[in-house]
């Protein structure tokens, strides 16, 4: 009997191999199963923010509550985050991202009661605190796919790339899902169906543990923040952060500068439409990819096409150039992540890629304050500049410390 399951298990293995691209990928044992639960709770990360403003300023007549309620979270989350995902590297998915889980989704549950029943302001902010205890969920996959892929670096490529794809895909949809739910049923709903979603993905991608990374006791390896080359990627994820929050903002202001901000929501997916289908071309292409610094070049230059569409007045030919301008984003992160599965420990993978996205949502919070000041104080037009300049300060970061990138 043995050999026969060793036989069998060899076969399966051959045939895998002969596979290229993302068929390859999903013939992995468990690569499906996982990957579903993933998605599924990945969804919600689009959809929490967005459910929070609506519930919030929908309760209590103000935007600015909404706001600070949710930047509270975002800030909580930029500390918590690299903690949970160092236990997660020491104790291993099952044992500490569950539980976590858990946490997050009691934290959103204790916001819905709060506005529901009209309770004090702080408890809002101390509610929605505890959704910082959430998993970095899309690290948690990219761990799983690191662990099943170390010596095939062609293979580990497209996994990266399709991670990327599936950020821009959840953060497209999520929104768009939220606003559904709150403006057709309840405003609680969007909160309510993001939970029940988190809590079941996660479930669903911690019971396949035979694709789980093995946990590391205790790693003697130095922080993430020491090893060489991660301090300047850091810095390009605030930047790039910075890209996206600016974006977001300064194209909401000009939609409703010109009494379309009912669409802005859809002008904002087709960048993120446009970087999902780059981020799945590039997976398929192969490793041998352009270096960080050509790929932050790329954004810097495309960066500057909705800013000169803005000019047009139009906002066709803004949602036109975000299109083409959200192409240079996948690629990028894709890239810039690769670097950081090289450079960290690999018993401290999780702590490394959880730091970026720490890095990542603090510039998304820089660059949505940036942006809404300049969309005040000069002009919606002008405002566009903020995400440009972003883009080329990541440029001169990538090129001033990311020499081997």
């Amino acid at each position: 009997m043995p050999q026969q399951t060793t036989g069998r298990d060899g076969r399966l293995r051959s045939r895998t191999a002969r596979l290229t691209g993302y068929r390859r990928l999903f013939a992995l044992p468990g690569a499906r199963a996982f990957t579903t639960g993933n998605l599924l709770a990945r969804l919600p990360m689009g959809m929490f923010s967005v459910s929070a403003v609506v519930m919030i300023a929908g309760s209590r007549g103000s935007y600015a509550l909404a706001g600070a309620v949710t930047a509270t979270g975002l800030a909580a989350t930029a500390v918590a985050g690299p903690w949970v995902a160092r236990l997660v590297d020491r104790h291993g998915q099952a044992v500490i991202a569950l539980p976590a889980t858990a946490v997050a989704v009691l934290g959103s549950l204790a916001l819905l009661l709060c506005v529901r029943y009209d309770a004090p302001d702080w408890t809002l902010f101390a509610a929605y605190a505890g959704t910082a205890a959430t998993p970095n969920i899309g690290g948690l996959s990219r761990a799983r796919w690191a662990h099943l892929l170390r010596d095939e670096p062609g293979a580990l490529h497209t996994a990266n790339a399709f991670e990327q794809a599936a950020d821009e895909l959840c953060f497209m949809l999520g929104p768009v899902l939220a606003s559904f739910l709150t403006g057709t049923f309840f405003p609680e709903a969007g909160t309510l169906a993001g939970a029940v979603l988190l809590l079941a993905g996660m479930l669903l991608f911690t019971a396949q543990r035979a694709t789980e990374p093995p946990p590391a006791a205790r790693s003697q390896a130095p922080s993430p923040l020491r090893s060489p080359g991660i301090p300047p990627l850091l810095v390009c994820f605030l930047a790039t952060g910075a890209v996206f929050g600016a974006m977001e903002v300064v194209t909401i202001a000009y939609a409703d500068a010109r009494g379309q901000r009912a669409a802005a929501g859809l002008v904002l997916a087709l960048q993120a439409a446009g970087s999902c289908a780059a981020g799945l071309a590039y997976g398929a292409r192969g490793p041998a990819g352009p270096r960080l610094t050509r790929c932050l070049a790329a954004m810097a230059v495309l960066m500057a096409l909705p800013w000169a569409a803005a000019g047009t007045g139009s906002l066709v030919v803004l949602a036109g150039a975000l299109l083409v301008a959200g192409m240079a984003t996948a690629p990028t992160m894709v890239t810039a992540m690769a670097l950081v599965q090289r450079r960290t420990p690999a018993d401290r993978l999780n702590e490394g890629m959880s730091l970026m996205v720490t890095g990542l949502l603090a510039g998304i919070a820089c660059g949505s304050a940036t942006g809404g000041w300049a969309s005040e104080r000069l002009s919606p037009v002008a405002a566009f500049a903020v995400p440009a300049a972003a883009a080329s300060l990541a440029l001169l970061v990538g090129l001033a410390g990311g020499r081997r990138a």
